[in-house]
């Protein structure tokens, strides 16, 4: 099972040209589900980013706008256009719920988790896609939104052999203390036994990682030096048959398409065994 996650620049840049560019990069990977992040909906055309991706590609597509976009819409000066997070996926999807992350009022940008349940052949995949919030100070909050996302994980992870799957753009460092929180390895789990798996650390020693960086022309090169901050999170241990063991691991969109940079994100890829 192919897995990608990707946060997709929201309405900013050349973002018609950007939409082709995201769509050759999904079309060569050839995914099983994807998890979007910053995806628009513009409410006046009707038209939406992650249904015209799924169009497309051929897959079912799940959509969660965020609850309170008007700190999105005042820097692109348009108030008719949504932000949120997608999963798009090669199977029906047959539940969904979304969470709104707890942060501050003067944080508070209607991040949210979006949960989608996949009606996979070998059983169901609970999924889950998210975006934390990104000020470079906030950890504590974004430690807060860790503990709530792996609670709403807990809710929703039974009833099968796969491991829940949580896709996102974390906006924090691998050593951070809200990747430790969630993954419960390096420190009590939020939810006592449940573990995750960063999929990036089965990568090969010494692969280039970074998914936010200034050799990108879309990032501003005075807000740090860039790092791995989107990730695929496999829930542990393995399902029975070793369902959810992660086999393979890269990045991808991390280049011009035809000249444009698809997004200021890399993407994540990882092959999961199913």
């Amino acid at each position: 099972m192919r897995v990608v996650t990707w946060n997709l620049w929201w309405r900013f840049g050349p973002w018609a040209e950007r939409q082709k560019a995201i769509l050759a990069v999904l079309r060569e990977l050839r995914p099983d589900v994807v998890g979007l992040q910053e995806v628009w909906a513009d409410r006046t055309t009707g038209e939406n980013l992650a249904e015209w991706l799924a169009a497309e590609l051929d897959l079912h597509c799940a959509w969660a706008p965020s609850p309170a976009p008007e700190r999105w819409r005042r820097r692109i000066a348009d108030d008719s256009v949504d932000i949120g997070n997608a999963v798009l996926s090669r199977w029906p999807v047959t539940d969904r719920a979304t969470l709104r992350l707890p942060a501050p009022e003067e944080l508070d940008d209607g991040r949210l988790v979006l949960y989608a349940r996949l009606d996979a052949p070998g059983g169901a995949v609970p999924f889950f896609t998210t975006h934390l919030t990104s000020p470079l100070h906030a950890s504590a909050v974004r430690v807060q939104q860790a503990r709530a996302l792996a609670e709403f994980v807990a809710e929703r992870r039974d009833g099968t052999p796969f491991p829940p799957v949580v896709t996102g753009d974390f906006n924090a460092w691998p050593d951070s203390d809200e990747i430790r929180v969630f993954g419960g390895t390096r420190t009590a789990p939020v939810v006592p036994g449940q573990v995750f798996f960063d999929a990036w650390e089965y990568a090969e020693p010494g692969a280039p990682g970074a998914t936010w960086s200034p050799e990108n022309p879309y990032v501003h090169p005075g807000l740090g030096p860039g790092g791995r901050i989107d990730y695929i999170h496999v829930g542990g241990p393995a399902g029975p048959h070793g369902e959810g063991t992660v086999r393979g691991i890269q990045r991808a969109g991390h280049g011009p398409v035809d000249g444009v940079w698809p997004s200021d994100h890399a993407a994540v890829v990882a092959d999961l065994r199913d």
